[in-house]
């Protein structure tokens, strides 16, 4: 089942945003970060927006995992601004990264979570975000000091320059309608995606 063939396919009643025009209006110049993606929709979101570029790390079958892996890399990176955009039913199976990466709170690592409250990766079924969770006052709980939710176009720009300036992690949370993420075919090879990212970053092999 798509979200467009989901007749529930409302987060809440005052959430406008169309992934595909949101996600490339808040992250605005992609080649200002290292990108590591969530899985499903995210991935493509950012495959489409960047296509499918050396400096983005797409994960498939790793659910969970994105927050960590952009967390490494922002230790290891310390020069270069770190991005992960990711999606809220990967987020919420290991939303315990939070807290790690509060305590460490990076100054170059930025979290966008594309909640549109379904697990786009496993059949659409609801996630939590449909059911109450707000995951930017998990992140808050977590102890992540710079957060915000972006639910409307107005808030996009200034999102676009919080996730670059922000003086320590940053989480924003975007809101959006269940509607499908680009129809981009994306590079669905892991060891390809690592090799093609470990080589523009360090210039070799």
């Amino acid at each position: 089942m798509t979200a467009i063939d989901n007749p529930d396919n409302a987060l809440v009643d005052d959430c406008v945003l169309d992934r595909i025009q949101a996600v490339p209006a808040l992250v605005g110049n992609h080649e200002d970060f290292l990108i590591v993606t969530g899985l499903a929709g995210t991935a493509r979101d950012i495959a489409a927006l960047t296509d499918d570029g050396n400096h983005i790390y797409t994960l498939a079958g790793a659910m969970g995992a994105a927050a960590m892996m952009g967390f490494g890399l922002a230790l290891a990176q310390t020069e270069r601004r770190v991005l992960v955009v990711t999606g809220d039913g990967e987020l919420l199976m290991n939303v315990g990264a939070l807290a790690t990466i509060a305590v460490a709170n990076p100054p170059n690592l930025s979290i966008v979570c594309v909640d549109n409250g379904h697990y786009g990766e496993t059949g659409y079924q609801k996630s939590h975000t449909s059911l109450g969770v707000d995951l930017e006052k998990m992140a808050i709980g977590a102890g992540i000091k710079a957060t915000r939710t972006v639910t409307r176009e107005d808030q996009i720009v200034d999102a676009g320059k919080f996730i670059r300036e922000t003086n320590g992690t940053a989480f924003v949370c975007l809101r959006v309608k269940a509607t499908n993420p680009p129809s981009y075919r994306r590079l669905l090879d892991p060891a390809a995606c690592r090799n093609r990212f470990r080589s523009a970053l360090l210039g070799r092999p």
